[in-house]
């Protein structure tokens, strides 16, 4: 009965088979034109599929970029904490005490050297604004206003925190204080006075 089963199974294969053929042989051969066309669409694909390669690659180069230059932003932002510390530390020191803790002072000054120095190794560029220098919004944040006399409206006239950047990328403003005179500053004639 296994016999008679894979001769019938053996037939329906030769007749698939032979109806494959007749499809074949009634098709007809494709034209120049066709082949003309299915070759352009053909390089068309081609085309798109090496740019869409090279936009990947290009796309993860920038990327492994970015994570190279930005990758330690975290870290960064909870490092400025340490900075800030030490520099409270160190501005509370009094004379008296930096002469008889002076192993101590000159230790926390070291550290601190060494973190801004591992900064810079790393891109990380502190923003420390002068009082006089104009504000700019990309890289500080106005913690208060005031009309202090003899300054020009928009200049700072306070720096209570330095900034950060990595890489050209922000990390932290500088926190700052900003004039907001609205007097003309008048120029110091006081020199000129004094000389007649």
């Amino acid at each position: 009965m296994s016999d008679e089963k894979n001769d019938f199974l053996d037939d329906i294969d030769e007749i698939e088979a032979e109806r494959e053929e007749q499809e074949l042989a009634d098709m007809e051969p494709p034209t120049v034109e066709e082949l003309e066309e299915e070759n352009k669409q053909l390089k068309d694909r081609l085309m798109r599929a090496m740019a869409e390669t090279e936009n990947i690659r290009k796309r993860g180069e920038r990327d492994r970029r970015e994570a190279e230059a930005y990758g330690g932003t975290k870290l960064a932002r909870d490092l400025l904490s340490v900075h800030d510390n030490l520099g409270r530390a160190l501005e509370h020191i009094d004379d008296a005490l930096r002469e008889s803790a002076k192993a101590l002072v000159e230790g926390l000054e070291l550290t601190q050297r060494e973190l801004l120095q591992v900064f810079e190794k790393h891109k990380i560029v502190k923003v420390d604004p002068k009082n006089g220098d104009k504000f700019d919004p990309k890289l500080h944040q106005a913690m208060f206003e005031a009309p202090v006399p003899n300054t020009v409206k928009g200049t700072i006239i306070q720096t209570m925190a330095p900034g950060f950047t990595i890489a050209g990328r922000l990390i932290r403003a500088a926190q700052v204080g900003v004039s907001s005179n609205t007097d003309p500053v008048k120029p110091d004639t006081s020199d000129k006075e004094e000389a007649e």
